[in-house]
């Protein structure tokens, strides 16, 4: 049997390169021969909280390549064609996936990656596999095709451009609307930035750790005024609440919005602080901490806090479009690529984020 390169999960927590058999597509299956697979900087805490249900299993959920196989039942044309891997692997028929609403699905898992739903979950027994590795195989039904402007790289990051995307359509944000984005110049803060004039943002607040990592960020916003917080210039925010003084100071009547993305500490509330009347928080960080308001406070203000996570398949494809009309483009937001030979180094530089980084490839057929 054809044998290939993947990243192998353990229960040990290790992640190890390993030699495993090439998959077989089967009955309305292909296997997609991988150009390019993202990295998601959280991935190896999931891990280590257990919410992996088999293991070892091949990590990555951000997937693009080319059909390689098809399997019974499935068109043949598609052999060849390039695309990228929709991961959400949901059962389809409940509530949830009727209503366009996959991810609150409660047999929702993604290939690749984590666990998240309570109920059974047949797809991801089989498919748990993800593409950090030569080939992969999917339900040919989670292909989507790729534009042929559209990179493989930009492929493999459309899902972390659809959670973007289900970010802001949760904000409910009026048109020329003010947006404040924490933790901006990570992935989802960037690719955020991409998205938030087609959701009526008019002014954007960023927020983020330095000067020179939000300074970068100008250039994303598709010619939308941008201010910047850098919280290394605010000594002490965290106690004294810094961060609402200097928001409220830029935005005298509130923001509109908040996409919150800090994954700890006190900045998620003290964003949601500088909220206007009738404001929404839109969290997609996992931030664990407790929230010091009253529910008075909320009922007075008319504020809005919505916890989303993942994507729909109308997200993605509102995505897909909007990249192959060219009205965004997305390039410029992968800074770091990797041959699969450097997993280790690029798991480093992605889950440390000691240098600036916003997207991470890696190329499984690289030298």
């Amino acid at each position: 049997m054809k044998q290939m390169i993947a990243a192998r999960a353990h229960a040990s927590g290790e992640l190890k390169l390993e030699t495993v058999d090439v998959p077989v597509p089967e009955a309305g299956e292909v296997l997609v021969r991988v150009a390019s697979a993202g990295i998601a900087p959280g991935i190896t805490k999931l891990l280590a909280k257990g919410r992996f249900r088999h293991l070892p299993t091949t990590l990555g959920h951000e997937i693009a390549g080319t059909v390689a196989e098809t399997g019974a039942g499935v068109d043949p044309a598609l052999a060849g064609r390039r695309v990228r891997v929709s991961p959400n692997l949901t059962c389809g028929r409940c509530e949830y996936c009727l209503s366009g609403r996959e991810p609150m699905c409660p047999s929702t898992a993604m290939i690749g990656h984590a666990a998240f739903g309570t109920g059974p979950m047949p797809l991801y027994e089989r498919y748990h596999d993800g593409g950090l590795a030569e080939y992969v195989r999917v339900p040919a039904s989670h292909v989507d095709p790729l534009p042929d402007n559209v990179s493989f790289d930009v492929g493999a990051k459309l899902h972390d451009l659809g959670n973007a995307v289900r970010a802001l359509r949760q904000t409910g944000m009026p048109a020329s609307g003010r947006l404040v984005i924490t933790a901006a110049t990570g992935t989802m803060g960037t690719a955020s930035i991409k998205f938030a004039r087609f959701f009526g943002a008019r002014e954007l607040v960023l927020v983020g750790r330095s000067d020179s990592r939000l300074e970068a960020l100008r250039p994303l916003a598709g010619g939308l005024p941008v201010k910047t917080v850098a919280l290394e210039d605010l000594p002490g925010w965290e106690e004294d609440g810094g961060l609402t003084r200097r928001l409220v100071e830029l935005l005298p009547q509130g923001a509109d919005a908040v996409l919150d993305f800090f994954p700890s500490g006190p900045g998620s509330a003290q964003a949601m602080a500088a909220l206007g009347t009738g404001g929404a928080l839109v969290h997609m960080g996992g931030n664990t901490s407790m929230l010091p308001f009253s529910i008075r406070d909320m009922m007075h203000h008319c504020w809005r806090f919505v916890g989303t996570r993942s994507c729909t398949k109308q997200d993605t494809d509102l995505v897909l479009n909007l990249l192959a009309s060219g009205q965004v483009t997305a390039d410029d937001l992968i800074t770091h690529r990797f041959p699969l030979s450097r997993l280790a180094e690029a798991m480093e530089v992605t889950g440390s984020r000691k240098e600036p980084i916003w997207m991470a490839i890696v190329h499984p057929d690289a030298a």
